[in-house]
């Protein structure tokens, strides 16, 4: 059986990186075009809170939040590898952001995801996150679902 394991570290890791640019590629299958209009959003500068998943010495997951407000944090950039999918990896990381909001006294998590992208709302509602109205700049984007969770 490999082993998985959590890391938490910052966005200048290397392993993050490459999971993240594997993540825009597989957006701009989904969107295309479209996809131009969310980039701007994804943008992760100086930020230290990474979670990768790893199986073995593999890296095959991460996410990231950043605050939002005083008591909300918002979740980014979550992506797992399509041939790592299946294996709770996806929890696992979610999990981790959570503890690791929580240990920062965060009472809320937010996100927004794509219409195109029916395994990560499955996700975010089986870990408790419940559609909300959009918010910041996803107001007004009809492909955009955000939601929110208490922690």
């Amino acid at each position: 059986m490999n082993t998985i394991t959590f890391i938490r570290t910052n966005n200048e890791q290397q392993d993050f990186e490459a999971l993240i640019s594997a993540l825009d590629e597989d957006l701009r299958d989904r969107y295309h075009e479209l996809q131009d209009i969310y980039d701007e959003h994804n943008v992760i500068e100086a930020i230290n809170t990474v979670v990768i998943a790893y199986i073995e010495t593999e890296p095959v997951g991460c996410a990231c939040f950043r605050e939002f407000n005083d008591h909300t944090i918002e979740i980014k950039r979550m992506f797992v590898r399509p041939e790592a999918r299946g294996k709770g990896i996806a929890f696992g990381i979610m999990h981790e952001l959570e503890n690791w909001a929580r240990e920062l006294n965060y009472s809320y998590a937010i996100l927004e995801t794509g219409k195109r992208q029916p395994e990560a709302i499955s996700l975010y509602q089986k870990s408790g996150f419940t559609i909300m109205d959009n918010y910041g700049p996803y107001i007004g984007m009809d492909n955009s679902i955000c939601m929110r969770k208490r922690l």
